[in-house]
């Protein structure tokens, strides 16, 4: 007889998902590039279905079943998602994320040198819903949201900087925009000025790590998301 842990994988390989933490109450998954977190109008099939399916299988749950999403990545983006499995656990992330409780921590590869080793960036971001994207500004206007970021260099490769990034704001493609702005775009991303796009179609943008006071147990979680399966992710010595 197979044992709970192996069937479990097994499970979760049949979905293509990683799991990173699961226990009553949550489930976070490391999310690939391509994946869609939500249903949107492109009719794909989301993340959050699958988790769903998986959910269904693992536990043969008969009917429906429960799942909140309470955050989202950008498509083309990797790295760490997070959803409660309970109507009690949801609204209760939900605030978490809302009053910044959770720290969220990001890497981003980037081909030019950023201007300083270490900053923090306070840009207005203003949202074009035509073409999906946004853009910064230094001064305050209005219908324009305040965004700000920290971040630094972590390593240096051959021809890239790996960046770490904190984030105080969560504004639509934050990370993407601002590191735009100080002419520092990031890997693969063509919409805010990367000259070439990545070969799966991602951007080198990871959700690498999550840190909040657990909704339930009231205890410390710290989760990070292994690096994709990419030569220059590898490189990183982490």
């Amino acid at each position: 007889m197979l044992k709970k842990n192996k069937i479990d994988k097994i499970i979760s390989n049949k979905y293509n998902l990683q799991v990173l933490y699961e226990d009553n109450h949550i489930i976070v998954v490391n999310k690939r590039a391509g994946d869609l977190v939500q249903g949107d109008k492109t009719g794909d099939k989301p993340l959050s279905d699958v988790v769903k399916d998986y959910i269904k299988e693992k536990y043969n749950k008969p009917g429906n079943v429960y799942l909140g999403v309470v955050h989202r990545l950008d498509r083309p983006t990797t790295g760490i998602v997070m959803f409660a499995k309970t109507s009690k656990a949801l609204p209760r992330l939900n605030k978490l994320f809302a009053e910044k409780t959770a720290k969220k921590t990001y890497w981003a590869l980037v081909k030019n040198t950023p201007p300083r080793h270490e900053a923090k960036l306070v840009n207005w971001l203003k949202k074009n819903p035509k073409n999906n994207k946004s853009t910064a500004y230094d001064k305050e206007v209005e219908g324009r949201k305040k965004a700000i970021l920290n971040y630094s260099v972590i390593k240096k490769l051959d021809n890239f900087y790996l960046l770490e990034i904190d984030l105080e704001t969560g504004r639509h493609h934050q990370i993407r925009c601002q590191l735009s702005k100080i002419g520092c775009p990031i890997k693969g991303d063509l919409k805010y000025g990367f000259d070439r796009s990545n070969k799966d179609g991602s951007i080198s943008l990871h959700a690498r790590q999550l840190e909040f006071i657990h909704p339930v147990k009231k205890e410390v979680v710290s989760i990070i998301a292994p690096l994709p399966k990419d030569s220059l992710w590898q490189a990183c010595p982490f």
